[in-house]
């Protein structure tokens, strides 16, 4: 039986996972799609604590007008802007098992243009 996209992005994340993991030097910078929105946090792993959390969802960004991917740009800098202030200046990009194009690539664009390196 064929797997479904949930399961199929489900067996990518692991595999994912298992090589990339957030350290207190190196955060992993989480990034969750769904239809209408779109999440990021900065994660340790070590400790098990989230350092700084941006979605589609937040005040300011709500109110800005345009598509989706537009609003991905704008989560991936609101996240950025978080994790600098957070003394966070390199990540590890965990894509979440999407492919690297689209909305998750407008907001690794946004991240990157906030100033984070990864």
């Amino acid at each position: 039986m064929a797997l479904t996209k949930n399961e199929r992005r489900i067996r990518i994340k692991s595999r994912i996972r298992k090589v990339v993991s957030g350290t207190e030097a190196r955060p992993r910078l989480s990034v969750f799609r769904s239809n209408k929105e779109i999440y990021a946090q900065i994660v340790d792993d070590v400790t098990g604590k989230t350092i700084a959390a941006a979605s589609s969802r937040d005040k300011d960004i709500v109110t800005a007008k345009g598509n989706k991917s537009e609003v991905a740009t704008l989560v991936g800098k609101a996240v950025g802007e978080k994790a600098l202030k957070a003394g966070v200046e390199t990540i590890s990009f965990d894509r979440g098992g999407y492919l690297y194009h689209g909305r998750v690539k407008s907001l690794a664009d946004g991240a990157r243009e906030a100033g984070l390196k990864f």
